[in-house]
């Protein structure tokens, strides 16, 4: 039985990884669970699960959560939080030679390169639950050495909410707009970076760490059905994709029982119904954020998240109408071109390059 701490376990993945808990009572135990604050759902799930340890991020702060994660008893650390909290507890975690599930964009993208030095020197796992990336890591299951065997991958995009729409008309939509998402069920940041499409160049990034391909071989595609989570083309021509459901209760499961696959109660794939599959290249005057996606992660070094932080800034803007849909990625780019960046930072210097990049932000919009 493999014991669990759950950093993040009110959000939505941390929820959805307690269901995985739920079908597989025999082979999982949550050990430790961690929110950001007080909640009638925190305390419902630790009256549920009565984890040995439990703690609010806001009340104790990395410390305690380093200790939590470092603990002896766990066996597999999910990191399931927003923003920069997840930092220190993953690598310390890696450190540790503790297995890692990560679900925390932020923490690849802003100190990828601390990531993977922590994951290499202690031999600990990294494994992806984001569907495209746990999609690629299965799809190259048997395939290492990657290098010699893969030529790109291909992550899909679901075009969010205007992709069926003209550029030219995106001028004026509002948040109610970019927020109907076409297939997904999701929060609110993340449903206006599908329609921006970041959310997909911030993916590239994640994949170029995670899998150790050059910027180059990473590919990015429109898929409206969500049903192909990414694919494999290697280097004799053949591709491997993955399928599924669009539930993310699976992509948890299969980084939580890595190296087995367990049954899931979960709905089945019905291609006959489906009817077909789609795909077309993306259209880059729709989507400027993905090549200002691409040009951080080759820049390196801050960039990344300074890429990050003036997104999210943008984006908590345009939900609250103080900003168009068309001048998130003017932000993110005006970010970008105004910052010196640090070519390998230390934790501190990401954290520091964060703040810069918000500060920044809310001054360049307000400027306008």
């Amino acid at each position: 039985m493999k014991r669990i701490a759950l950093l993040g376990s009110t959000g939505s993945i941390g929820r959805q990884t307690l269901d995985v808990v739920r079908w597989h009572p025999e082979e999982f135990q949550v050990h430790a669970l961690v929110a950001a604050r007080p909640s009638p759902v925190f305390d419902a799930q630790v009256n549920e699960f009565h984890p040995r340890l439990a703690c609010l991020t806001t009340a104790e702060g990395s410390d305690r959560l380093i200790g939590i994660v470092c603990d002896s008893d766990i066996d597999l650390v999910v990191v399931a939080t927003s923003g920069t909290v997840g930092f220190r507890p993953t690598i310390a975690a890696l450190n540790a030679g503790k297995p890692v599930a990560l679900a925390n964009k932020e923490t690849l993208i802003m100190a990828g390169h601390l990531v993977t030095e922590a994951a290499s020197a202690s031999g600990a796992p990294l494994l992806p639950i984001d569907s495209e990336h746990s999609a690629i890591w299965q799809c190259l299951q048997g395939e290492q050495p990657y290098a010699e065997r893969v030529q790109r991958l291909l992550l899909t995009a679901s075009g969010g909410a205007f992709r069926d729409r003209p550029v030219e008309s995106l001028e004026g939509v509002t948040p109610a707009e970019a927020l109907q998402h076409p297939t997904w069920s999701m929060g609110p940041k993340i449903t206006i970076d599908s329609a921006t499409l970041v959310n997909k160049g911030l993916e590239v990034i994640e994949a170029h760490w995670l899998f150790g391909l050059p910027f180059d071989g990473i590919d990015v595609i429109i898929h409206h059905q969500s049903v192909v989570h990414s694919l494999v083309e290697f280097v004799d021509g053949s591709v491997k994709a993955q399928l599924g459901i669009p539930d993310m209760r699976l992509p948890i499961q299969y980084a939580l029982a890595h190296p087995r696959r367990l049954a899931a109660p979960a709905d089945r794939l019905d291609l006959a119904a489906i009817g077909k599959l789609t795909f077309e290249s993306v259209d880059r005057r729709k989507y400027p954020g993905l090549d200002l996606a691409y040009a951080a992660g080759r820049d390196g070094g801050t960039y990344p998240t300074v890429l990050n932080a003036a997104n999210e800034e943008a984006v908590a803007l345009f939900l609250a109408h103080g900003l168009g849909f068309t001048r998130i990625a003017d932000v993110i780019s005006a970010a970008l071109q105004a910052h010196h960046a640090c070519a390998h930072p230390s934790l501190e210097q990401v954290v520091e390059a964060d703040a810069w990049a918000r500060d920044f932000s809310r001054r360049w919009v307000s400027g306008r």
